[in-house]
């Protein structure tokens, strides 16, 4: 199946708890890839990798939805201010045959 980041980070960001999200692909032995969402909550909030989990798959579908939340206290940005999703995944893909 095709997951475009856009869609999953849409259905992540209906949450009010959530400042900024991520949608990427780790590595996965049986898919080739699995979807997660790397997210920073707003100052005062907060929200359970499950709650998010379960609000996506209403949303999108199990089949879309992230498989696993990874909670940051921020992510990593460009100057401009765009979450640089390579640096996340770079930890993700080291040591592996197969890059991003």
């Amino acid at each position: 199946f095709n997951v475009y980041p856009a869609e999953v980070e849409q259905a992540v960001y209906a949450h009010p708890a959530i400042q900024d999200c991520a949608v990427i692909g780790i590595p996965d032995d049986k898919w080739g890839e699995q979807v997660i969402a790397v997210v920073a909550t707003k100052p005062g909030h907060a929200v359970t990798e499950d709650a998010l989990i379960t609000m996506a798959k209403e949303k999108i579908g199990s089949v879309k939805a992230p498989k696993q939340i990874v909670f940051m206290e921020s992510l990593p940005k460009t100057p401009a201010g765009k979450i640089q999703r390579a640096a996340l995944r770079t930890a993700y893909w080291a040591n592996r045959d197969r890059k991003i």
